[in-house]
């Protein structure tokens, strides 16, 4: 009797560490194209590919970081996962059910456990309602009575995310822009759910401020054991809150990565680009070396992506390949995945395709030129122009003899004529 107690739990045990490794949140191949219609029968005649074919995970208990410039999906990518857009397709699993297409009643049993902070916090928070009536509303949604009373609770709540329990009768535009955010920060929390979708979570707020929520976060997650999917511009705060980070471009992840390992050595040309913009606040950095990488060009239209590679009309190492081949998204170092045919710092994935593009010519030389003028400004204050403007000087008045008889000639043949 006792061994099979002792191999049950033996069983058990081995099972338990299964279940943790098992991913909470788990996206292929995600889709997601609004159609443009046009004309009294509004025929679809294009669609806005937002997000074209994502695929990652999301692991218990820790931070996702999404970054990429603005109109590569982000957001959208959030309000799929979070089911408050449908997708045109793939599939989306939380914690083992697939939750792609469920409608609003089969979605809402899951509410509980995915929740999001809009970007927006003028526009996620409705000016009719008290700050007690939004922060109460989950509960009120979903039938939940929580210890103490509802209004304790919410009191709770705004004290938490660093308001006063007396805001509870107030309405939102009686508060600035951050601490609206908070009031988003304080609904979201409130079912204490599994996973948390934030879209910006700190742009509205001042820079003194910022630091204060992503700490508050950060104990919000060790306290409740949330799993967060931060969607940010600031590639700082990204480093400081999140395990991994995947970057976006164009509706396509090009690399998805440990912090570590993307912060020291990024794979992908964009994610060295976009690394090589952050400023360093040391002024004692000031005067070293920096290499500062300008792409050329704009991001382009979405409707419309480029063939291959979507950023090979911008890189510098682009090649034929690139544009006829669209690379895959495979893991190169462990714990690494990237997008590319001629990843930096690795081995060239196509190596026989050495000839560059028109386009990757030009923009290597205007990143050799920028790179040069930043990392080497000694000449600039060296005199070096007056000695070879110096002849030039002496020149001068030697022309001036020259003239000098061409008008006593002028002056004579004058003259002559007079007489």
């Amino acid at each position: 009797m006792s061994e099979t107690e002792t191999g049950a739990a033996a069983a058990a045990v081995k099972a338990a560490p299964a279940d943790d490794e098992k991913p909470l949140l788990k996206v292929e191949g995600l889709v997601k194209h609004f159609p443009i219609k046009k004309g009294l029968l509004q025929r679809q005649v294009g669609a806005v590919k937002a997000v074209d074919g994502i695929d990652f995970e999301v692991r218990r208990g820790e931070t996702l970081g999404v970054v990429g410039e603005s109109g590569c999906g982000k957001s959208t990518m959030g309000r799929l996962i979070t089911r408050l857009l449908e997708p045109s397709g793939g599939k989306i699993e939380f914690d083992g059910t697939d939750i792609t297409h469920l409608n609003t009643g089969g979605m809402r049993p899951l509410r509980r456990d995915v929740q999001m902070i809009f970007q927006d916090p003028y526009g996620s928070l409705n000016p009719r309602h008290t700050i007690g009536s939004i922060v109460s509303a989950p509960f009120r949604l979903q039938g939940v009575e929580p210890e103490g009373g509802v209004k304790k609770e919410v009191q709770r709540l705004l004290e938490l995310v660093g308001l006063s329990p007396e805001h509870y009768n107030r309405y939102p535009h009686e508060f600035s822009g951050g601490q609206r955010q908070r009031i988003g920060i304080a609904r979201a929390l409130a079912l204490k759910p599994r996973m948390v979708v934030a879209d910006e979570p700190v742009s509205a707020l001042d820079v003194s401020i910022q630091a204060q929520v992503v700490n508050l976060m950060d104990d919000l997650q060790d306290e409740l054991g949330l799993t967060y999917v931060i969607i940010a511009h600031d590639l700082s705060v990204v480093r400081h809150v999140s395990d991994r980070i995947a970057v976006m471009y164009l509706g396509k992840i090009v690399e998805l990565a440990d912090r570590d390992s993307l912060y020291a050595s990024p794979m992908h040309p964009y994610t060295k680009a976009l690394l090589s913009a952050v400023p360093i606040p040391d002024p004692k950095r000031r005067t070293q070396k920096s290499e500062r990488i300008l792409l050329r060009g704009d991001v382009p239209s979405p409707i419309a992506p480029p063939s291959g590679c979507r950023f090979h009309t911008r890189c510098w190492k682009a090649t034929e390949v690139c544009r006829t081949t669209e690379p895959p998204l495979i893991e190169l170092r462990p714990g690494q995945r990237v997008a590319c045919h001629h990843p930096e710092d690795f081995a060239d994935q196509q190596p026989q395709d050495t000839v560059l593009l028109s386009a990757a010519k030009e923009a290597a030389e205007l990143v050799a030129d920028e790179v040069l003028a930043e990392s080497a400004p000694e000449p600039a204050s060296e005199p070096e122009p007056e000695p070879e403007t110096a002849p030039d000087s002496e020149s001068e008045p030697e022309s001036e003899p020259e003239s000098a008889p061409a008008k006593d000639s002028q002056r004579a043949a004058e003259e002559s004529t007079e007489k």
